[in-house]
């Protein structure tokens, strides 16, 4: 009996896939109406990404294959929707995020950083938490993990050390910078750290040594990477999947929006965001894993301990190593504050930018989108040269003159870029299309009137905690591809403005604390050693609940200038029926007409 069982275990993805769509088949056939349709093709592909039956990407295929035999879409109209502006807008900004990579631009601003910061534990802890957050908003999150917690456990290792070994007195090279990638070349060698979970090794057994408080700190350290990528990763548009899935729902479900949601207005409002939950958090692992004492916390009245200094140390040599920027390096900075530049003035709102006034349509807005910029300066990391523009000798060949490579090529792009979220990104977009065609929002709208009497904020909350609660266990993409949707059509059943409610649920998202297999940065943390999952849920718990108020707290104070959430917008109207809702944001008198 026990085979059979262990039998059934190992074919359970296998049972799933075949199974599952035969038990919710009742729905279709019973109902024979494209609301119907739609909803067993979204029910089906929630419940695959939930249990992980498929591959997610693959799961996300399933609208070009459902949406035309079921008649919801045309095969044509589901397929333009996995390569929309916003699916180019990831794609060029992870050509630049590739590039920053690439040339280990990224490792020299976080050893920078540390080096000014110190090693202090309080200044330790806010230094990697600022450095990761800095480099999640323009690079994967499991990319800067990877990076940064071998250099937090380097550094712990020489804080704890011997104070008579003499490795740590003269801050000799760290094995654990050995899992790292390979400092860059300056003559375009290949790095290989590309977006994919590490095998990280386990700590040394002198770990086992070391005081509660020490272990303690560790734990700290530990946790403020993976939490702070996590969070960093909120404030731009392009630094996390699921604001971009935002954007692509709104674009798709409100074509006539405006553009309301760009790089520029979602900085404004999730970067102040950022910002107080990164303070929120260093506080509470300060308290957590430090304790109360703040004087000592922060080093005050005594001089730096041998164990510091030797530290310190060991982040100077890894800054040495990286010797002098690089032509490249120069080259790739130049470009990134380009692109972020470009980015902000492009159409910001609150003035005419330059796309308003160089590329203007007839409605006076821009023809050019964040994917166009993105994708623009994309394609120059492919023209520019990684070193002043010369000949060389080739390696293999002395007599043979070469030019240098340019600062991407299409080998490093296609090993680094995650295709899978491409497709996740594109599948979720269709989902979208297809419940406005088949009409199954409409329909959940209207079963969704009675929250009208809900107050606003109240919704919010409790939607944001609910999505919170949710994406500990399923991916946070997949999180917001099946709820942002169903919170439109909501949101435009009860007149109230589609962004108040997606905007919080979209953030929201992100907070993935409490377990290892949340997000991939927390897995990373987990697998180096030192923690317990007990630690990670205790030190995530209340961390979650900080995330839902501080975001609470954004949606209902400066956001609301930004994306005018006080007032009904008319592009949100059904069927352009201006009588539908008030012009004013006044739900609870608001009577929807059918």
């Amino acid at each position: 009996m026990a085979t059979c069982w262990q039998g059934l275990w190992a074919y359970r993805s296998y049972l799933i896939v075949l199974f599952l769509p035969i038990v919710l088949l009742p729905l279709p056939i019973l109902v024979p109406a494209k609301e119907a349709y739609c909803a067993y093709a979204i029910i089906l592909m929630a419940l695959f990404w939930c249990t992980e039956a498929l591959p997610l990407a693959v799961t996300a295929l399933f609208p070009l294959v459902l949406f035309p035999m079921m008649g919801i879409m045309d095969a044509s109209q589901v397929c333009i929707e996995y390569l929309n502006d916003t699916n180019v807008l990831f794609i060029g900004g992870l050509l630049m995020a590739i590039a920053v990579e690439h040339w280990n631009l990224h490792k020299r601003i976080a050893l920078r950083v540390l080096l000014l910061v110190g090693v202090r534990p309080a200044l330790l802890i806010l230094g990697f938490m600022v450095v990761t957050a800095f480099l999640s908003m323009w690079i994967s999150n499991t990319a800067t993990t990877a990076m940064m917690v071998p250099i937090a456990h380097a550094v712990l290792e020489q804080l704890y050390s011997n104070p008579g070994d003499k490795s740590a007195k003269e801050g000799s090279e760290n094995p654990a910078f050995q899992l790292q990638e390979p400092t860059a070349r300056k003559e375009g060698a290949q790095l290989d750290n590309g977006q994919v979970r590490p095998a990280l090794p386990a700590p040394s057994p002198a770990s086992a040594h070391h005081s509660q408080q020490q272990l303690r700190f560790t734990q700290g350290m530990s946790l403020c990477v993976c939490y702070s990528a996590s969070i960093g990763g909120i404030a731009t548009l392009t630094g996390t999947t699921p604001n971009l899935v935002l954007q692509g729902q709104i674009n798709s479900l409100f074509p006539e929006n405006g553009n309301v949601v760009n790089f520029a207005s979602w900085f404004g409002f999730a970067f102040p965001t950022m910002i107080i939950l990164l303070l929120l958090a260093w506080l509470w692992l300060q308290i957590l894993f430090l304790g109360f004492n703040f004087r000592k916390n922060f080093g005050i009245g005594g001089e730096a301990r041998e164990q510091e200094q030797a530290a310190f140390r060991v982040i100077q040599r890894e800054h040495q190593l990286l010797g002098p920027m690089a032509f490249a390096e120069f080259a790739v900075t130049i470009l990134f504050v380009t692109l972020v530049l470009l980015w902000f003035t492009r159409e910001p709102g609150f003035f005419l930018g330059w796309g308003n006034l160089a590329f203007p349509n007839a409605q006076g807005e821009s023809m050019l989108s964040d994917g166009t910029v993105a994708m623009f300066i994309g394609l120059i990391l492919f023209i520019v040269p990684s070193n002043f523009p010369g000949l060389t000798q080739d390696r293999e060949n002395p007599r043979k003159l070469r030019a240098p490579p340019a600062l991407l090529n299409w080998k490093t792009v296609n090993e680094k870029m995650p295709w899978n979220i491409v497709f996740l990104l594109g599948g979720g977009f269709a989902l979208a299309k297809g419940s406005e065609e088949s009409g199954l929002s409409t329909w959940l709208g209207a079963k969704l009137t009675p929250l009208q009497n809900v107050p606003p904020p109240a919704i919010a909350f409790i939607l944001c905690l609910l999505v919170a609660t949710f994406t500990e266990c399923t991916s946070n993409v997949a999180t917001t591809t099946l709820f942002l949707p169903i919170l439109a059509s909501m949101a435009r059943a009860i007149c109230l403005h589609p962004l108040y409610v997606m905007l919080p649920c979209t953030l929201a998202a992100s907070l993935a604390f409490m377990l290892p297999v949340a997000t991939p940065p927390n897995a990373i943390v987990f697998s180096f050693g030192g923690l317990k999952v007990t630690d990670m849920a205790r030190a995530g718990f209340l961390l979650n609940i900080i995330g839902v108020l501080v975001i609470t707290l954004a949606i209902n104070s400066w956001s609301k200038p930004i994306f005018s959430l006080d007032a009904f917008p008319s592009w949100a109207h059904i069927d352009n029926d201006t009588d539908h809702c008030l012009s004013n944001f006044v739900p609870n008198i608001t009577t929807p007409q059918p």
